[in-house]
């Protein structure tokens, strides 16, 4: 019988929301080894060797952190910031980093960390995080004022405590939150943020020159169901329907929502004019990649749902990640719709 994502309603205990806190799957056996500098790009070996040498500091700082008799010292953290556009393998060395460093430790993107502290509350997510060799922490950015003070506390708290942190964005400390929110405003707490860091740069070609490929024909609207049901354990939805229970669930069930689902399919797809809306879909798209989960669309092509005055705005890095994401998802079902 096909299913529907409006029809799950996934509940994810409070103590388990830092333990799902992991890698995606496709990043489950890379390692520093794994990782093939472009010879043309001398600071991506460099990368490799700093980042390499960081999951050192983190193993030696953890083994630190309890002293004779068990008691804990009182060594502050340590922090890496990996800089650079997409496509350079920053999230590869990220994910590597923590395969190489003890347990407990947690891996999960900007959005997720902000969305578990919010549904566990900051204090416990202290708590439970206090223990942790290190944090890693995929596409920093800060998209308002909240998070930024958000991230600040939680980061210093957990420095403090002997958590290292280390980040990936291809926007340096200083310039987070520019052209989202009045930064200005919160220098002080930009300013704290970038101290933790030690910025080390990844450069590569950078996908903001690159044209995105073509997005594939949507389906026709009287095709869509039947090739639904020739999919095991695909959903189908209304885009409307969809977009309606997104906005029910807190962001931090989006990953169990899609859990063990085959194939995506999605009806009536048009332009997300509400901003509220469109950053939802983000956050969806994200947790579709993550799990490889392949898209089927009918209505508008997945390159329209993000509108040109969106796309041109502040959260445009956010936009264009879900169209590019959105896009290789749609790819894998491209010979059954051919």
């Amino acid at each position: 019988m096909l299913k529907h994502l409006v029809d799950i309603n996934p509940v994810v205990p409070s103590d388990q929301l830092i333990g799902q806190l992991v890698p995606p799957a496709m990043f489950d056996e890379v390692s520093f080894a794994s990782y093939i500098p472009d010879p043309e790009q001398p600071s991506q070996s460099a990368a490799v060797a700093a980042a390499e040498a960081f999951g050192t500091t983190v193993t030696k700082a953890k083994a630190g952190k309890r002293g004779l008799f068990g008691r804990k010292s009182k060594a502050e953290g340590f922090g890496l910031y990996l800089d650079g556009g997409f496509g350079v393998g920053k999230t590869h060395l990220l994910a590597s980093i923590y395969h190489a460093s003890p347990s407990p430790k947690a891996f999960g993107t900007f959005v997720e960390l902000t969305h578990v502290v919010g549904a566990l509350g900051f204090n416990n997510a202290v708590e439970q995080l206090a223990d942790h060799s290190v944090l890693c922490i995929d596409e920093f950015e800060l998209d308002d004022p909240g998070d930024t003070m958000l991230v600040s506390r939680l980061l210093t708290e957990l420095s403090a405590r002997g958590v290292s942190v280390v980040a990936t964005s291809n926007t340096l400390p200083g310039q987070l939150g520019e052209g989202r929110f009045a930064a200005q405003d919160f220098l002080r707490e930009i300013r704290k943020l970038s101290g933790i860091f030690q910025t080390l740069r990844v450069d590569g070609p950078d996908y903001r020159h690159r044209d995105l490929p073509p997005a594939p024909d949507p389906v026709a609207a009287d095709e869509i169901e039947a090739l639904a049901q020739s999919c095991p354990d695909a959903t189908l939805d209304d885009f409307d329907s969809l977009c309606e229970h997104l906005a029910k669930l807190h962001p931090s069930r989006y990953k169990k929502l899609v859990e063990g689902v085959k194939g995506v399919y999605i009806s009536g797809v048009h332009p997300a004019h509400d901003q509220a809306v469109a950053l939802r879909i983000v956050v969806f798209a994200d947790r579709l990649y993550d799990a490889g989960i392949p898209v089927t669309v009918s209505g508008a092509k997945l390159d329209e749902i993000f509108t040109p005055e969106m796309v041109a705005g502040g959260y445009r890095k956010k936009y264009l990640r879900a169209t590019s994401r959105l896009l290789a998802l749609s790819r894998f079902n491209a010979d059954q719709v051919s």
